[in-house]
């Protein structure tokens, strides 16, 4: 779906609420409302919160949905962590956070024991996230500690850095983090936006470039429809506080 289709589906289903209260509404408050639906849209997916319940692998729809936010960073051996030693420690971006990180996926570990040998890339560990707060209790819990026989362990993912927890029985080589990104935002060509403070010389930005929809038909139509129920709650709001001023004036 294009960006003069959106902004014509997003115009037609306001006008369709009340025409006389979205005549003025513009293109960079289409764009704002679409690019915050987007993200509306897609934690409720990864968080089971839609109206089937289902999180991001519960079904082949949702997988094929949010396959393209998908991202994954691989990293060496990783740093003992400060000051504990039972977990090796990553920091995940460089300068911080990624800008488009939206949501954990999970991290795949490789781990080695010097007595196993069998494979030379190392052992795969599934890992499984945990609050900061209960790691002591995890490790020392029987059934939740680091565990190579079982092949498995528990991270926990703070800020920028992460902690993948390990014993003295195994090391980890390796890991592959996996986590989505936010959808890219979508822009119009030579729309104005006055709340954008990085225009020149004190004029408001304007978009140089069209950016498109990067989701499929169908997700772009719920996305326009998410899009349409923020803009008429802002534009409600809004009229109901002009309203009441206008009143409060007769009144005084």
């Amino acid at each position: 779906m294009n960006n003069t289709q959106i902004e014509i589906k997003v115009r037609q289903r306001l006008n369709k609420l009340a025409s006389n209260d979205f005549d003025n509404i513009e293109c960079w408050q289409i764009v704002e409302a679409f690019n915050k639906a987007q993200i509306e849209w897609c934690r409720r997916q990864l968080r089971g919160t839609n109206q089937y319940k289902e999180g991001d692998e519960m079904s082949k729809r949702r997988i094929d949905d949010l396959q393209p936010l998908l991202r994954e960073l691989t990293f060496g051996s990783g740093a003992p962590a400060v000051p504990s030693g039972k977990a090796v420690q990553y920091t995940l971006f460089t300068g911080g956070i990624a800008e488009d990180f939206l949501e954990f996926k999970k991290v795949t570990a490789f781990a080695k024991k010097e007595c196993c040998k069998e494979d030379p890339s190392g052992r795969i560990i599934q890992v499984y996230l945990a609050e900061a707060a209960n790691v002591n209790l995890m490790l020392r819990d029987p059934l939740k500690k680091p565990s190579f026989e079982w092949s498995e362990t528990f991270c926990t993912f703070q800020g920028n850095t992460l902690r993948v927890y390990t014993n003295d029985d195994f090391e980890i080589q390796n890991i592959i983090f996996q986590y989505y990104r936010q959808p890219r935002p979508i822009e119009f060509e030579g729309c104005t936006d006055p709340t954008n403070p990085e225009g020149e010389e004190g004029f408001s930005a304007v978009s140089p470039v069209d950016v498109e929809c990067e989701f499929k038909d169908d997700v772009a139509e719920l996305i326009v429809d998410e899009a349409v129920s923020i803009l008429a709650g802002d534009v409600t709001d809004v009229n109901n506080y002009i309203r009441g001023a206008q009143q409060a004036e007769k009144n005084n």
